[in-house]
């Protein structure tokens, strides 16, 4: 696996960054994380909640398909979960300020973000 602390720390050069994580959807827990303006052991284990109930639904409606990623839109920031395609049960977590950030931008990080952890 890539360094995860240099990997995030390169999430927080995007326009906007708050914070960024790595985490393990199997046991909720963060592998890494960088940033501050949340909570991210809190959200660590809520967006785990997130992703188990998405990919439970998508299993009960029989869909064959992956998640790339989860946007959650609030009023002043974004949140982005997105799958590791390459390690199964892995997420990336990344916020950004609505005000200052690109969501495009966001998410393409976290996709160059998501092919270094191999």
């Amino acid at each position: 696996m890539a360094n995860i602390k240099d990997s995030l720390g390169k999430l927080l050069e995007v326009d906007g960054a708050m914070c960024a994580a790595v985490v393990d959807s199997n046991s909720g827990m963060m592998l890494g994380s960088a940033g501050t303006g949340v909570d991210l052991e809190v959200a660590a284990a809520g967006n785990t909640e997130v992703v188990r109930a998405k990919l439970k639904t998508m299993k009960s409606l029989g869909l064959a398909d992956k998640i790339e990623d989860i946007l959650i839109s609030l009023g002043k920031q974004y949140h982005i979960i997105r799958l590791v395609d390459s390690k199964p049960g892995l997420f990336i977590y990344f916020v950004i300020d609505r005000a200052k950030g690109n969501l495009a931008l966001a998410r393409r990080a976290c996709n160059d973000i998501e092919a270094e952890v191999v």
